[in-house]
C-alpha cells in the first residue's frame, strides 16, 4: 500500500461517513427512501475504501462487491456477516 492508496481510502471513508450521517438525518425526518439510498452508498463507499488499500477500483457496483467478497470475505479478513 502506498500513500496515494491510503489517501484515496481515507477520502472514501469520509464519503461513507457523510452518507451515513445523511442517511441518519433522512431517517429522523421519516424520509425512508432517502435514508436507504444514503445508507447503501455509505456501505458502497466503505467497501471501495477497503478495496483501494489493495489498489483496486471499479466503476461498477458489481465489480466493487465481487472484489471485496473474493479478497476480504473469502480470505477471512472480514467476517461473512459483512457480506450480502
Amino acid at each position: 500500500m502506498n500513500n496515494e492508496q491510503l489517501d484515496i481510502s481515507k477520502y472514501r471513508f469520509e464519503c461513507a461517513n457523510d452518507d451515513l450521517e445523511a442517511g441518519q438525518i433522512a431517517l429522523e425526518h421519516n424520509k425512508l427512501k432517502n435514508s436507504i439510498n444514503r445508507s447503501y452508498y455509505a456501505i458502497f463507499h466503505a467497501i471501495r475504501a477497503v478495496n483501494s488499500l489493495e489498489g483496486f477500483d471499479s466503476k461498477k457496483h458489481s465489480g466493487v462487491i465481487a472484489y471485496f467478497n473474493q479478497h476480504f470475505i473469502k480470505t477471512g479478513k472480514f467476517d461473512v456477516s459483512c457480506s450480502k
